[in-house]
């Protein structure tokens, strides 16, 4: 595993008390706020409607490919065991209803569908050995395969980049294998010590959240759309002008937290919850 400068995740915030600079200084305005939950239940509820959400934004990215990629959020009354999505069940009939529970053994505890196998591996080793992450993506896409094949990590091109600089990582062990032994997910999960994502080479990306399974899904789409970019741009033959490493940081700080990548989520889970109803069934 080739760490890319891994930095330690605190949640800094501002004089004034904010998490972030694009939260509004005036009151009064509508703006998006963390939800508060009065009981487990409905806590569960609501994380469970996100992780739908995530599937369904997956879909709409073209995330699908067969039964591949898996999307997991811990359950808030017990932590050691994380809701995911059904095995060989399309991201876009992914509901509320048909959501699985299970345990980092790979036993389904509640569910009637069974548990992808090369999601349990990986999942279950990264919740396992960093009990602050809550939530973890992965997707066979066409450009971060496509991008993981290269074996290296993105460049600071662009402000969209920089959002992950000295923020992820690139694994190189067990490259190419298909992830169904449980070894298989130790390497991974060394790799999220303080970051939240990594490129597996010549397999695709995943992304890791501290905060929210929102958050974990909107990065991976980040990224995604990063390794789109990158590939592009050196298909010109044309060297690109790199961020010097102190710019890349300011705009990582602000471009690139948790709450940042919840933040981007929130008119994505808009649009689901007018356009897709039935993914509360």
């Amino acid at each position: 595993m080739n760490a890319v400068n891994p930095r330690e995740h605190q949640a800094g915030l501002l004089p004034d008390g904010r998490e972030s600079i694009y939260q509004p200084e005036q009151p009064g305005l509508i703006f998006p706020d963390r939800p508060t939950f009065s009981s487990s239940a409905e806590e569960r509820r609501h994380l469970k409607e996100r992780l739908v959400g995530a599937c369904r934004a997956f879909a709409l990215q073209g995330f699908d490919y067969g039964f591949a990629g898996h999307l997991t959020i811990r359950d808030p009354e017990r932590p050691e065991l994380y809701w995911t999505n059904p095995m060989a069940v399309h991201f876009n009939q992914v509901k509320v209803s048909n959501l699985i529970l299970a345990d980092h053994t790979g036993k389904v505890v509640e569910g009637r569908h069974a548990i992808n196998r090369a999601g349990f591996v990986l999942h279950s080793a990264v919740h396992e050995a960093h009990q602050d992450i809550v939530a973890m993506c992965h997707a066979h896409t066409v450009y971060g395969t496509a991008f993981a094949s290269l074996g290296k990590a993105l460049d600071p091109i662009t402000q969209d980049a920089c959002a992950f600089f000295e923020d992820h990582a690139v694994i190189g062990a067990e490259a190419g294998k298909v992830a169904v032994e449980v070894q298989a997910g130790h390497s991974v999960a060394d790799a999220f010590k303080n970051v939240k994502a990594a490129i597996h080479q010549n397999h695709g990306l995943l992304t890791a959240s501290r905060h929210s399974i929102e958050s974990a899904a909107f990065w991976f789409m980040a990224l995604e759309r990063c390794c789109k970019q990158q590939l592009m741009v050196e298909a010109t033959g044309c060297t690109p002008v790199m961020l010097p490493p102190e710019k890349a940081r300011y705009s990582r700080t602000h471009v690139g937290s948790d709450y940042i990548g919840w933040l981007h989520f929130q008119p994505i889970w808009d649009d689901l919850v007018v356009t897709q109803p039935d993914m509360f069934d």
